[in-house]
């Protein structure tokens, strides 16, 4: 009986390791992920760019070894690709950090960044900026407060309505109000625009797309995603321990709703400036974070570093496909719905366990 016992224990303690190095395994290979498309971003294009090349050109400009006017392939390199590939990792980190926290707050594998309306008052932010005819600064701007602006009255109005009854809930009712009312606000503005310049502008930007990004607009926003990613991060424990419910989550000694202001806040941040600067890509923080999950489990210590290396990673290759695929490039939010939609299918009947 003793020999069993120590078997046993052996055993899974054998089974721990190997689980603990399985994990380590995986979340390796997650990491290097977002480095694996960057290289193939680099390269691919209508300019294709062989990787001694592009190196050669990044040592050139850092050493200032070329004096004089920048080859073409230096043009491409600094303007086009760096640009693109950066503004591409952070809004897919973004989103799926946002969507991964945001279905950790609200206990539901439905949710997704822009249900408080940060995308829907973003984009008409956006809209409105092109209509009154704001230089690109301005039009970001616009969308960036508009979507922070959205996410506040929607808990203005939560804080307002719900006393004694589900905050969650009302939280959730009103983001879909608030969202629906803005979009109204982007329909009314559409259809008010110049069909000639002003509306084929709004279109295409609400659409998603990343041609246009330059490394002036990714320093202006940078410090905001920063902002909104690292406390998630750092919190990213305290999540694990609210997916028990807020009654055991105080009990534990969790300020439940300075949790959930913080986490919404930096959520908020994220997604008014992945819309601000991309337009309106969805389904990236709905079905990524159901991939990670699926890959490293429902630890949020996991699932947080996973989302994000896995949805730079996504956006990033789907970015490549918008701009390869055909003559003239695909904007960013058609994809990623034909992508995740069907996606997203396929994942709710093959890993409905993950979530348990």
């Amino acid at each position: 009986m003793l020999e069993k016992t120590i078997l046993d224990n052996s055993l899974e303690k054998s089974k721990t390791k190997f689980e603990k190095r399985k994990t380590t395994c995986i979340m390796v290979i997650c990491a290097f992920l977002p480095i694996a498309a960057i290289l193939i971003s680099l390269v691919i294009g209508r300019y294709p760019i062989p990787l001694p090349e592009f190196f050669n050109s990044v040592l050139s400009k850092i050493f200032h070894l070329n004096i004089g006017k920048p080859s073409t392939m230096e043009t491409v390199i600094f303007n086009v690709r760096i640009p693109r590939i950066l503004s591409a990792l952070l809004i897919g980190s973004g989103l799926s950090v946002a969507g991964a926290t945001y279905q950790g707050l609200f206990r539901n594998p439905m949710v997704s960044p822009d249900i408080l309306g940060a995308s829907a008052g973003a984009g008409f932010g956006a809209a409105f900026g092109i209509l009154m005819s704001f230089n690109p600064f301005g039009i970001q701007l616009s969308a960036f407060l508009f979507g922070l602006a959205a996410v506040a009255l929607t808990y203005l109005i939560s804080v307002i309505i719900a006393r004694g009854t589900n905050g969650i809930l009302i939280l959730v009712l009103a983001g879909m109000v608030i969202s629906a009312m803005f979009s109204s606000l982007i329909s009314i503005t559409k259809y008010v625009a110049d069909p000639y310049e002003k509306l084929p502008a709004i279109t295409f930007y609400l659409m998603g797309g990343l041609s246009s990004i330059t490394m002036k607009d990714i320093k202006i926003i940078l410090p905001a995603f920063i902002i909104g990613i690292v406390p998630l991060i750092l919190f990213r424990w305290k999540l694990n321990v609210l997916s028990f419910g807020d009654e055991e989550s105080k009990s534990l000694g969790i300020d439940v709703s300075k949790l959930r202001i913080i986490i919404i806040l930096c959520s908020t941040l994220i997604t008014a400036s992945a819309v601000s600067i991309g337009g309106m890509i969805g389904w990236i923080g709905l079905v990524i974070p159901h991939v990670a999950r699926i890959i490293v489990g429902p630890n949020f210590k996991r699932l947080l570093p996973a989302s994000i290396f896995i949805g730079g990673t996504f956006l990033l290759l789907v970015d490549d496909v918008a701009r390869c695929a055909f003559s003239a490039e695909i904007p960013l939010g058609i994809l990623t719905s034909l992508i995740g939609a069907p996606f997203f299918i396929f994942l709710l009947i093959k890993g409905r366990r993950g979530w348990q």
